[in-house]
């Protein structure tokens, strides 16, 4: 993009607020470090680095996470089903945790870390609103309020407005892709990053660097929002820039697949060793609404579930001792019905799974689960799995042991979460 000097304002406002690279404007870019200390005096978070993947479209955990110990579960699925962990034959068969659950053969990277106490389930779960819509699931879990739109922030958003470390980072709240998710929202102002690469003002060097001089001279009113917005923008180019991540090495022999998905994990985890003051991010993982042709042991739900497996497990190795400042957890809108459908695939249902990944997990149990049981006097509507355990609940241990942030009651206004025992403070 040319510099030109009759640009108006608001042109120069959707330039900046299109711009997705981290092309220096202002220096060359330094060698990676992998213990560089870019971030200003105080700016550290206090808690872990909170991570929160969602899988959109309603993920099917029961062919995840998976209850082979339930005979309903096999009745229920005979064409879904994964052979349980004794089955005969060669066919891949489910990867027993504990006795009762299992993972998914597709969730195999995962299984070391679950088995070394890093990762685990919390089954059962979800949010208690009854809807089956995609929309509104994915709108009252991303708000934290259930049923109730009147809130218009998300829960992170909530919890970073309400927990003052002395963090002005412009990159304290990252959301990658095209869009901020709705779980960011508040008063604290999220980026949206599709890639770092990308991230930067257009033209050479001389020409950002123009454009920065330019915005700031446009934009010179505190008062003036245009000027925030602008300003927080070049903010973050400048702060993005400033980590290398051209030379960024993954550590401990991580490799990151080719994949969206793993490559926001990578870039995650190229911020938080860079310590520029990160302190959330959201990552999506789409196509999980797999009304026909899920597949079983291979096929769609597999295909998605390799790219999460691939993904968490370089980024688990990557991170290594790290992982006891970060927290990942992993979420869907709802579940899927128990009963398997006539085109191949699972519909809409409610009762659903969570997944945490922490070096700072204490149950010692790969699954948490108060288990309703699978037999259709047992399930909700007659149809899907109930829940037992609200998500609010495992979140709200997550502020308080792990964020180190004493207001719930703001985070999640209206509910008083009940620990499960997840985390350790």
């Amino acid at each position: 993009m040319m510099f030109n000097k009759q640009i108006t304002r608001r042109e120069m406002l959707r330039n900046t607020s299109a711009m997705a690279g981290v092309a220096a404007a202002h220096s060359m870019l330094p060698m990676w470090m992998p213990k560089l200390a870019f971030a200003p005096a105080n700016s550290a978070p206090r808690g872990d680095v909170l991570i929160s993947v969602f899988l959109r479209g309603g993920a099917d955990m029961l062919n995840m996470v998976i209850p082979h110990a339930e005979d309903a579960y096999y009745a229920a699925r005979p064409k879904l089903a994964i052979p349980r962990p004794d089955a005969s034959g060669n066919d891949p068969k489910v990867l027993d945790l504990d006795g009762f659950f299992g993972l998914h053969p597709a969730l195999a990277p995962l299984l070391p870390v679950f088995k070394g106490g890093e990762m685990a389930a919390v089954h059962a779960t979800g949010s208690p609103d009854e809807t089956r819509s995609h929309f509104e699931a994915m709108d009252f879990m991303e708000r934290g309020t259930p049923g109730d739109f009147s809130l218009h922030t998300g829960w992170i958003g909530r919890h970073l407005a309400t927990l003052d470390t002395g963090n002005t980072s412009p990159v304290r709240a990252v959301g990658w892709g095209t869009a901020v998710q709705a779980s960011l929202r508040g008063t604290v102002s999220p980026v949206a990053i599709k890639s770092i690469a990308d991230y930067h003002l257009g033209g050479d060097l001389k020409a950002a660097a123009r454009m920065m001089t330019a915005i700031d001279s446009l934009y010179k009113l505190d008062s003036d929002t245009l000027y925030a917005s602008a300003q927080a923008t070049t903010s973050a180019i400048q702060v993005v820039a400033g980590i290398g991540y051209q030379n960024y090495q993954p550590q401990n022999g991580a490799t990151y697949p080719e994949s969206d998905f793993a490559n926001a994990l990578k870039q995650t985890a190229a911020l938080i060793r860079a310590n520029v003051g990160l302190e959330a991010a959201c990552i999506d993982l789409g196509g999980w609404d797999t009304h026909v042709n899920q597949g079983g042991v291979e096929g769609e739900q597999a295909s998605l579930m390799t790219d999460l497996a691939e993904g968490l497990a370089a980024f688990h190795s990557d991170m290594g001792v790290d992982m006891q400042r970060v927290t990942v957890v992993v979420m869907s809108e709802f579940g899927r019905r128990v009963q398997e459908n006539g085109g191949g695939g699972t519909d809409h249902g409610h009762g659903s799974a969570l997944l945490t990944m922490s070096g700072s997990l204490s149950s010692g149990k790969p699954v948490l689960a108060n288990w309703p049981g699978m037999s259709e006097d047992k399930l909700d509507r007659g149809e899907d799995l109930a829940i037992t355990i609200d998500y609010r609940d495992i979140l709200g241990e997550l502020m308080t042991n792990r964020l180190h942030n004493p207001a719930v009651d703001q985070v999640f206004p209206n509910y008083t979460p009940k620990a499960p025992g997840l985390f350790k403070a």
